[in-house]
């Protein structure tokens, strides 16, 4: 057992109180061992040397994998070492092998907290009380005091897409590194940018819902009530819409209902719906 406060042998016994309960309070990271691997023994002493050095912004959980094998099954690890990082719960990132120093770094900056959080969280606040003025400037002041936090830019763009400055939104978030791109909340958000720009040039929800009225093959006014329908988060209503525009106007355009649907199941990830209506939609395809 090492003499460190921040780093713990996890059985049977703690695991649940240190990895899933105490990932909800500061983010630990799971190291799946072994005795026999080498460059697991290689990377003990880096993951050692980091928890000490970030003093308590995250916890080091080390799992042998000889000795917790059904804990290692749980998340079905083939490959040691295996890196997990958990938050609220669940892991919500992973490496694996040996990586060195400055790679690891980047890997915990990514998701550890900081400073700059709390300007964020107080932001948040703002927004919901309506004041995206203020919400702006303070993270404004956050960025110029942390650039590299990708926390604070996103919630940037949250801001400026709330306001409707889309435009701006957009380009906040393609200043944002590639390997950001790709995290759940950017394609999300990306995606609400995509459909508030539809249902901007489609009009108000009841001028489309009342040609979709006078109309119901008007593919065009089911695809914007769709748009809307995202907008105010009525996501299966939409794509209830996309896929009967894909049904009776594939063609419309150039097969737009199925490319939002692809970006609806984008936006969604691993919600149950995403099963169910991209069976629905492969269906319509054969």
């Amino acid at each position: 057992m090492s003499d460190s406060p921040f780093i713990f042998e996890i059985d049977q016994n703690n695991y649940a109180q240190i990895v899933l309960q105490g990932s909800h309070q500061t983010p630990v990271l799971v190291d799946f061992w072994a005795d026999w691997c080498q460059p697991c023994k290689a990377l003990m002493p880096i993951l050692a040397k980091l928890v000490d050095a970030y003093q308590g912004r995250f916890i080091l959980a080390k799992i042998n994998t000889e000795e917790q094998q059904a804990i290692a099954a749980q998340f079905g690890i083939r490959s040691i070492p295996t890196v997990k990082l958990f938050r609220n719960g669940a892991p919500v990132d992973e490496f694996m092998g040996a990586l060195p120093e400055p790679q690891i770094r980047a890997f915990l900056d990514k998701h550890l907290p900081r400073a700059s959080d709390g300007v964020v969280a107080q932001a948040e606040e703002r927004l919901l009380a309506g004041d995206s003025e203020g919400a702006l400037a303070l993270l404004e002041q956050a960025r110029a005091a942390d650039p590299g936090n990708p926390r604070v830019v996103t919630a940037i763009a949250q801001v400026q897409a709330s306001a409707g400055d889309l435009d701006a939104a957009e380009q906040t978030l393609a200043g944002l590194p590639s390997e950001e791109q790709s995290r759940p909340e950017i394609v999300q958000l990306r995606g609400q940018l995509f459909f508030d720009r539809a249902a901007l040039a489609a009009g108000s929800p009841e001028d489309v819902a009342q040609r979709l009225a006078a109309s119901p093959d008007d593919s065009e006014a089911r695809y914007q009530m769709a748009a809307h329908q995202v907008a105010a988060n009525d996501i299966e209503g939409a794509m209830e819409n996309l896929l009967r525009v894909m049904q009776k106007d594939r063609k419309y355009g150039d097969d737009a209902a199925r490319l939002a649907l692809l970006r609806l199941f984008d936006m969604l990830g691993d919600d149950p719906a995403t099963t169910r209506y991209r069976a629905r939609m492969f269906n319509l395809l054969h």
